[in-house]
């Protein structure tokens, strides 16, 4: 049964045009093709990533750091308190007036009292700016190396010039050796990342990197597995080529170095622009999807690969929407760049402004529970 249900999984129909088929990607004369085995070699390169990185970031990151001068504030602590605690914990970081005032009465605090406690707790959860730092600098360090091991892989090569030969030959198309190496390092690097998204810094578009990882994982495994390497690797190449910008204008956000931030920052929207939103859909895309219908019929790996391919577009379009917001923001006043993903941390003057916000809402026929009196001199001024 189970047998049968395999061989139906991986027929040839499935994943290769009329007339291919597994076969085709077998060993001969000399010439080495991929196989499936061949990707176990990610998740002990994937766990070398995580003991690297915790090198890297005590011997590199944080020294570098200290150099270009991120500094933590000093957070104050929020008190001891099992009542607070518990309702931090089981229920919500973030209590309705209602619950804070039913919490004042508990604990014998004020409503002011608890709201700062809330605060203050909510902020020793959050990351510090050194963890930040160290995060950005590692993956500023992968993504630029990455960048430049990729052109070396692809500068010789024709498909790189003319993205229509990625399909001469397929799928007998022979593995390069700095082929299996760009892929497998780069598959691991991925992996390492899913394996640490739980104790990364968080962000609030977190759902949608991990469907980022999980889609790119998949697509670098699947091209792995039918042959589309010369279509990967053109792909990881466009995705590294803005990733390291990026993450070097996080690090000098983090120092507080203003203007070197925004430059870099400039320079990742316009490399991001052009080459996720205008190289890869009406290049690589159209290479993958338009072109190859003119040489084979359609089959179901062909619908699977750019299904997973239109995921990553959505992605970038989302992204490109903040990127764009940011650099509107920051232009005309000169200032520095926040990422709109952040968790920003709350301040006192936040926490004032919320309570004359609240006392507001009173004057205006509020009362706790959201429902406004019955008030006939509303307009009247006070």
């Amino acid at each position: 049964m189970l047998s049968r249900l395999g061989e139906l999984i991986w027929a040839d129909w499935i994943w290769f045009p009329e007339g291919h088929g597994w076969a085709d990607l077998k060993d001969h004369d000399g010439l080495v093709f991929p196989k499936t085995q061949d990707l176990w070699a990610t998740i002990p390169i994937a766990l070398c990533f995580l003991v690297i990185r915790q090198i890297f970031e005590r011997t590199v990151a944080t020294p570098l750091a200290s150099l270009l001068g991120v500094n933590d504030k000093q957070r104050v602590r929020a008190r001891p308190n099992p009542v607070l605690e518990s309702y931090f914990c089981s229920t919500s970081k973030h209590p309705t007036q209602s619950s804070i005032e039913s919490l004042s009465k508990q604990t014998g605090c004020s409503v002011r009292q608890v709201q700062r406690w809330f605060r203050r707790r909510r902020n020793q959860d959050r990351p510090s700016k050194l963890k930040k730092f160290q995060e950005a600098s590692w993956r500023f360090t992968f993504y630029l190396l990455a960048f430049f091991a990729g052109l070396a892989v692809l500068i010789d090569k024709p498909w790189f010039y003319d993205m229509k030969q990625m399909w001469d030959g397929f799928p007998k198309m022979p593995l390069l050796s700095s082929q299996y190496w760009y892929y497998v390092i780069e598959l691991g690097f991925y992996v390492s990342l899913l394996f640490s998204i739980a104790s990364d810094v968080k962000r609030k578009d977190f759902k949608e990197q991990i469907i980022h990882h999980v889609a790119t994982i998949s697509l670098i495994s699947f091209s792995w597995l039918v042959n589309y390497i010369r279509a990967g690797t053109l792909i990881m190449l466009v995705h590294d080529a803005s990733d390291y910008l990026m993450e070097s204008a996080k690090m000098f956000n983090y120092a507080g170095w203003r203007k070197t931030c925004n430059f870099i920052f400039t320079m990742f929207a316009a490399v991001f622009i052009v080459t996720r939103l205008v190289i890869l859909p009406f290049w690589i895309i159209y290479t993958t999807w338009v072109y190859p219908l003119t040489l084979y019929p359609p089959f179901l790996g062909f619908y699977f690969f750019n299904g997973l391919m239109l995921v990553l577009q959505a992605l970038h379009i989302f992204w490109a929407v903040l990127i764009v917001r940011m650099v509107i923001k920051f232009l005309p006043g000169n200032d520095i760049v926040e990422d709109e993903r952040s968790d920003k941390e709350e301040t006192e003057s936040e926490d004032e402004d919320n309570g004359r916000e609240q006392r507001e809402k009173f004057k205006n026929g509020y009362v706790q529970n959201g429902h406004s009196f019955l008030n006939n001199n509303h307009n009247k001024k006070d």
